[in-house]
């Protein structure tokens, strides 16, 4: 091993650490990448306060990871030292699984879990499984492409494997604002982006948010219409539209979730891609009669990760980000859980400094 590396950890729940360590060589299979960007995502809260199940710490968060290959361990052959590659949530795969076996790799029973079950990207150096690294095309700067790795992804795959149409009526909640007893809604990472791919995929556009200050740049992001929840009943505004095919629920109150059903059109579809930081409460009704659906989806594999960025490039998709160097990572995660990052805090070599620290 040679040199050693700046890491961000957890060492014990709800804190954050900056430690030195010794620069590792990846083992059979794998490749180790020099950082050169990571999004700090919402589900790095499941890491950084320890519920994950089976976690141990101290543990490196982070995974929307982007930077180039600098060595290669034995039997990699696909890359090349020097590559620019990308890792999302899931890492790698058992291979042997049920879900495995069927071709499900996403619900591998016991996958590689980048910032969880290994150490992600809140550090200079990451080991990475070779076979759960994405290419990065150059169109893309590396802090433009971490979250497109999971918040992209997330959105992306819901909405293509949803079973759609052009034209279809889509609707995308989650741009942002604080809700009853101030729980947010949405904090925009991922809704900024479900409007801007449901856009480009070629759907009529709703975007579902609070306060009419979120509309311009609900707009400008390519919502055909926006609908402020403070303002008027969703549901009936989507009916008074027929009803929404699909509704991509992308925030993190499930009171506000459960209600939206009503807004679907005749065997629509709710998607949930926000976890919730309560439980969605659910009407049977509009389920029994029109045939409606709620279901949950988790980001994608490796392969899905490039079809990601390859349609962000060529449709002009990029995240709204703010960069801030690795040493703020702490301050930087806390600011994103107060709900005023816009849209995405992403970790760089060259970030700028918080203004003031967020706790």
């Amino acid at each position: 091993m040679k040199g050693i590396y700046k890491a961000v950890e957890v060492y014990e729940p709800g804190r954050l650490r900056v430690v030195e360590r010794q620069v590792p060589e990846p083992g059979a299979g794998q490749v180790r990448i020099r950082v050169k960007a990571c999004g700090i995502c919402h589900t790095d809260a499941a890491t950084v306060t320890g519920i994950y199940p089976g976690l141990t710490l101290p543990r490196v968060p982070g995974h929307e990871v982007v930077g180039r290959i600098e060595a290669l361990g034995a039997g990699v052959s696909r890359w090349k030292i020097g590559q620019r590659v990308g890792v999302g949530l899931i890492g790698g795969e058992d291979e042997v699984c049920e879900p495995c076996r069927r071709g499900d790799i996403v619900n591998c029973q016991n996958p590689v879990v980048s910032g969880v079950t290994v150490d992600g990207g809140y550090a200079e150096v990451m080991i990475a499984e070779a076979r759960g690294i994405a290419s990065i095309p150059d169109e893309l700067s590396s802090a433009e492409a971490a979250p497109l790795l999971c918040a992209g992804l997330t959105t992306y795959n819901a909405l293509r494997n949803a079973g759609l149409r052009g034209g279809d009526l889509v609707a995308v909640q989650g741009i942002g604002g604080l809700g009853h007893l101030g729980i947010v809604q949405g904090i925009g990472g991922l809704g900024h982006l479900g409007i801007q791919f449901a856009r480009r995929m070629g759907f009529r556009t709703v975007a579902i948010g609070l306060g009419r200050q979120k509309e311009k740049l609900a707009k400008d992001l390519g919502a055909h219409v926006c609908i402020d929840t403070a303002a008027e009943d969703t549901a009936a505004a989507l009916q008074r539209m027929s009803g929404a095919r699909a509704i991509l629920t992308t925030g993190t109150s499930g009171a506000t979730m459960g209600p939206l059903v009503s807004g679907l059109a005749t065997r629509g579809n709710l998607i949930v891609v926000g976890e919730p930081q309560d439980q969605i409460q659910l009407n049977a009704f509009p389920l029994i009669f029109g045939g409606r659906s709620i279901y949950g989806t988790l980001t994608g594999t490796a392969i899905d990760n490039e079809d990601t960025v390859a349609f962000s490039v060529q449709e002009n998709i990029r995240p709204m980000i703010e960069t801030v160097p690795l040493e703020q990572a702490a301050d930087a995660y806390a600011h994103m859980m107060q709900g005023k990052a816009r849209f995405r805090m992403v970790l760089t070599k060259d970030g700028a400094a918080l203004s003031a620290p967020a706790h």
